[in-house]
């Protein structure tokens, strides 16, 4: 196997902007261009209103939707633990599906624009559950290729930095879209020009997506074993895993308060704060150099004090800026303070979590002694959709029980917005209690006794060799001796 350098792991990072742009595009802008009343230059498009228990229509596909994308992690984990390509059990899958991804992802916005609101309505299910179906069959076996790369806890620690970094980069981009738009629409945003906007950005995924899947030769650097266990039954054994359990929960909770802050995102500017869209993008980029900043010091606190402390302490730090958007007032400045306070727990948050899946992963297949890390990062993405699914659902129920009116005539009590900030500030505390009961320290000592065994091994099995080897060269010496032997007793034979 070739060894496994830092070029090979940023290579494969670039795909992470790809499909984190993709997933940005919907995450953050769907339900501000579909159901807002003054942005949403498809409002008219979908059914509006609300269903039941002011559950509206669209907030009910979306979590469908994120239902059915969570489902078939372990199908598409199952299928790439149990797979045998000849390019690899990971790769093929990411080649085949990255163009479809991004072709659908700009469905969503350009194909429910018929005269017809019913049909639209379908038009926007089918969509979305293609949408996240591919994103499962690319996200899937990317995010297992996160513990195959990480084969040592440096490489470990990098790869983690690296998607990181190219996963808030794609998220950043994603916010561009308004300013995009402006300018292909002459100044004013209108629905062809988020359209092309949309369909410039997917274009640029697409492009990103596709270069760990060409250069990146997954044999020559993975050695795996394609395992036999049927996909749900691997993943009802997972969960049997508790410290890998404690980490799901907390998990689901984190997913669901950074949704549903980031569906919220753009109200918040321009609800709460009085400041245009187009400002989401600057004050990304403010957030991303100082999350950017604190890597070096997250890689090396990491180290000390673990990585248990650290997600903690991010999970705290969420909920103070959480707790700031829902009490925030008018004018940018808030805007600012809250985007550069989000850097610390962004940083933290975006590398620590991949690592810590893969310390579990790893003790897994020391005690088994087979590597089933596609379950395992297909659970990790399964606890993520299942915690976007409830946040999309929860931000439109809750914006909809502060709403009066319908139609053009509607409109939203800002407090709203701001009990959506407090849901997910709440959240964040319960996650970060949760986070308590995970056992850092048992784990990794069993990675250290695993790994010391390795090197045992490794040790015995090169005296063993050397040992041959000396064997080997003394051979002649003793048939020299044998030789010796039949001479000198051949001569006492004649002279008795």
């Amino acid at each position: 196997m070739k060894k496994i350098t830092n070029k090979v792991l940023w290579i494969f990072a670039v795909g992470q902007f790809g499909w984190s742009l993709l997933s940005g595009i919907i995450s953050n802008w769907l339900v501000y261009y579909y159901t807002d009343l003054d942005m949403g230059v498809f409002g008219g498009n979908i059914s509006g209103g609300t269903l039941f228990w002011n559950i509206t229509l669209f907030g009910l596909i979306t979590m469908i939707g994120r239902i059915f994308d969570a489902v078939t992690d372990p199908l598409i984990a199952g299928w790439s633990d149990r797979s045998n390509f000849k390019g690899g059990r990971r790769i093929p899958f990411m080649k085949i599906i990255a163009i479809p991804f991004a072709i659908i992802t700009a469905g969503v916005f350009i194909l429910p624009q018929t005269g017809n609101v019913v049909v639209n309505d379908i038009i926007m299910f089918v969509t979305l559950m293609l949408f996240y179906l591919f994103m499962t069959i690319y996200c899937t076996p990317y995010n297992v290729l996160i513990s195959e790369l990480g084969d040592t806890q440096q490489n470990r620690i990098n790869v983690s930095t690296y998607i990181s970094f190219t996963y808030i980069a794609g998220l950043s981009v994603s916010y561009l879209i308004p300013n995009i738009a402006s300018i292909l629409g002459g100044g004013e945003t209108t629905a062809q020009s988020v359209r092309l906007a949309i369909s410039i950005m997917c274009v640029i995924a697409a492009v990103a997506m596709i270069v760990p899947a060409f250069f990146i030769k997954e044999r020559e650097y993975i050695k795996s074993v394609p395992v036999k266990i049927n996909a749900f039954k691997s993943l009802f054994e997972i969960f049997k895993d508790g410290q890998f359990v404690r980490f799901v929960i907390s998990d689901i909770i984190y997913f669901f308060a950074v949704t549903l802050f980031q569906t919220g995102l753009a109200f918040y500017e321009t609800k709460l704060m009085g400041i245009a869209d187009t400002w989401t993008f600057l004050l990304t980029v403010i957030m991303t150099i100082i999350s950017l900043s604190l890597y070096p010091v997250v890689n090396k606190l990491a180290k000390k004090i673990g990585k248990k402390m650290l997600i903690i302490i991010g999970f705290f730090a969420y909920s103070f800026v959480f707790l700031l958007a829902a009490v925030c007032g008018k004018g940018l400045a808030w805007g600012i303070i809250i985007a550069g306070l989000a850097g610390v727990p962004m940083a933290i948050l975006g590398i620590l979590p991949q690592a810590v899946v893969a310390d579990i992963s790893e003790v897994d297949t020391a005690e088994r002694g087979e590597q089933r890390s596609g379950m395992f990062f297909a659970a990790r993405t399964f606890a993520m959709k299942i915690g976007q699914a409830i946040s999309v659902l929860v931000f439109t129920s809750t914006v909809a029980a502060f709403t009066t009116g319908t139609g053009a005539e509607a409109v939203v009590d800002p407090f709203g917005y701001r009990l959506t900030a407090i849901i997910a500030t709440v959240s964040c505390v319960i996650g970060a209690a949760l986070f308590f009961l995970y056992n850092e320290k048992g784990i990794m000592a069993k990675i250290k006794s695993y790994q010391e065994s390795k090197e045992s091994a490794k040790l015995d099995k090169t005296l063993c060799a050397e040992t041959v080897n000396n064997m080997a060269d003394n051979a002649p010496c003793v048939e020299n001796s044998v030789e010796n032997g039949d001479e000198s007793n051949t001569n006492s034979d004649n002279n008795g």
